[in-house]
């Protein structure tokens, strides 16, 4: 059996609290596919790797 990398899930909230926006914004950002993420069951986690990645990202300046 192969061995699975050493990834860390995060839930929904957690990504939010640690982007600091709302689970909504979390949702919005899986749906748009700009943040992967692995459904389980009724629930979504998110790899910590991912959220890592799209924290350093530049953000786009609107306005």
């Amino acid at each position: 059996m192969a061995e699975l990398p050493d990834v860390r899930f995060l839930t929904v909230a957690e990504v939010a609290e640690l982007m600091r926006v709302s689970k909504m914004t979390v949702y919005r950002l899986v749906h748009a596919g700009e943040l992967p993420a692995v459904r389980f069951g009724r629930s979504y986690r998110v790899p910590e790797s991912a959220v890592t990645e799209a924290l350093q990202r530049p953000v786009a300046d609107v306005g």
